[in-house]
């Protein structure tokens, strides 16, 4: 068996490091004093550019750096009709700087207007060419679990919703329509990006949602049947995958405990074909609840850090990737490595430099060459 369409044995979850002259831009665009026509302007124009550094260092999935988000989940789940920004998140756990991401609140039926992603994957797609290159376009989106999970009933409008069937079976159909629009305009890879799966594996923050939704156990059946829903119209050509991390903003995290309470949820439930899960270092656990993934599905295990400067052990990096490996049905065959997490899952990015960054990019590709061989999409 191959690796599925837009896997590849280097991979990466998908952020990168902002130009500082974007964050500024940016920042001014907030203020009024540049328009948004300006802003699309530079974030395309560093766009091509991060293109072109993704394809020196040798990835063969491609993506725009997630450069036109401040956050990962939020500027995506915000452009759906009935959903608002209201406030900010409130939990137990502040990030550096106290920063916490805007509440988004459900005001009426959510629907889909229109492509959120589409014009950007044509952009994207489009420099991809322009470097004559025929790497996959990589297309970045948040869990539909991302609108729920950090929220409570009272986020979720009861006139509009006085059950939350509905609810979920309208966030499923957005969703739907999401993929829909992006296959017709050439998308064949599209990552979901879920902090909550991982989340309820920490005590602390499994309590904590099992006060705000209910038995956490439930709640992880549920997840796992809201995105089979939310990706059960894509065709049989349009690769799915997912990723799992346990929080990444300036480089700090936000959750602990190993996969093992949602394993069998995660690895038996879920119709996605690739899983990039954070491996980086003990807060993960440990590889045993990868003796749940089937024969058929392959893990991106983020064995190495985006958190940390400091270019990882090549031989320990090879060690883990063969510990993980003992757990499978078909061993090496079904992994592929990566970095726990993109680089800059916020605008802020992570506490390491742009050169820091790649040179980290590479030493990946070349593990993965040693591994694997020379040809890292087989």
């Amino acid at each position: 068996m191959s690796l599925p369409n837009g896997v590849y044995r280097a991979d990466h979850v998908g952020s990168f490091l902002r130009p500082r002259a974007l964050l500024e831009a940016r920042q001014q665009a907030a203020e009024g004093k540049l328009k948004p026509e300006e802003l699309r302007e530079l974030e395309d124009k560093n766009i091509a550019d991060v293109v072109k550094k993704q394809l020196d260092a040798g990835l063969l999935s491609v993506t725009d750096g997630e450069f036109r988000r401040q956050w990962f989940h939020v500027d995506f789940l915000k452009h759906f009709s009935g959903v608002e920004l209201r406030g900010a998140v409130q939990s137990t756990n502040v990030s550096l700087g106290g920063t916490m991401p805007p509440r988004l609140v459900v005001m009426d039926k959510i629907s889909h207007p229109k492509p959120i992603q589409v014009d950007d994957f044509k952009y994207l797609e489009s420099q991809i060419a322009v470097a004559g290159s025929k790497a996959t376009t990589k297309v970045c989106i948040p869990s539909p679990t991302m609108i729920h999970f950090r929220n409570s009933r009272e986020t979720i409008d009861e006139k509009a919703y006085p059950t939350l069937s509905p609810f979920f079976d309208d966030l499923a159909r957005v969703y739907q329509e999401e993929l829909d629009d992006l296959y017709k305009a050439g998308a064949r890879f599209v990552q979901l990006d879920d902090t909550n799966l991982a989340y309820m594996c920490d005590p602390k923050m499994r309590a904590e949602a099992e006060e705000r939704h209910g038995d956490a156990n439930l709640l992880a059946h549920k997840y796992a049947a809201l995105i089979n829903a939310a990706i059960s119209k894509r065709p049989a050509d349009m690769t799915i995958g997912i990723h799992l991390c346990r929080g990444n903003h300036r480089s700090q995290w936000f959750a602990q405990g190993g996969y093992e309470p949602v394993a069998e949820v995660l690895f038996k439930e879920l119709h996605v074909d690739a899983y990039f899960l954070e491996y980086d270092d003990a807060r993960s656990g440990d590889f045993s609840p990868l003796r749940h993934l089937p024969a058929d599905k392959i893990v991106v295990l983020g064995v190495m850090t985006s958190k940390k400067a400091a270019l990882e052990d090549r031989a320990e990096v090879i060690k883990r990737l063969n510990e993980a490996a003992a757990f499978l049905p078909r061993g090496l065959a079904q992994v592929c490595l990566s970095h726990q997490c993109g680089f800059s899952s916020t605008s802020e990015g992570n506490d390491l430099s742009e050169e820091e960054q790649w040179a980290k990019i590479r030493l990946e590709v070349d593990i993965a060459k040693e591994v694997w061989g020379g040809d890292l999409s087989v």
